[in-house]
């Protein structure tokens, strides 16, 4: 029974040292506050989500019906559309995922701009005033 407790004991004191060391989660820094990511994004995650669907869809339909249509039995191809289904579904998520950091970018920039336009009028604002 001695060597039981002495086994949780170890495994406790290994779960204290791998809290200590244990990382944040991905996309926040030290401070706790999130960096910018298409994963955090309100808009971002569903749009990517709605054209990987249409790409997968697309794929499918696309390999499907022009393999039919060259002759092919079927279970090549619905083999080939399964295929072109998933070539499709990843094409689509690289290209909206590239589409939408480059959006993410550009509102924080436009964020960034628009607070400095507001504190620079404010600062005018002060300037008159005094």
């Amino acid at each position: 029974m001695a060597k039981d407790s002495d086994k949780r004991d170890k495994g406790k004191a290994k779960g204290a040292k791998a809290a200590k060391g244990k990382k944040g989660k991905k996309g926040t820094a030290a401070g706790g506050a999130t960096l910018p990511s298409v994963a955090n994004h309100p808009r971002a995650g569903a749009q990517v989500a709605r054209a990987k669907a249409w790409g997968g869809l697309v794929g499918f339909l696309l390999v499907g019906v022009s393999s039919w249509r060259a002759g092919a039995p079927v279970s090549d191809t619905l083999l080939r559309a399964l295929a072109g289904g998933v070539v499709g579904y990843v094409a689509t998520w690289a290209a909206a995922v590239l589409v939408w950091r480059h959006l993410v970018v550009a509102e924080l920039r436009a964020v960034r701009s628009h607070r400095a336009a507001e504190a620079a009028r404010r600062a005018a604002r002060r300037a008159d005033a005094s």
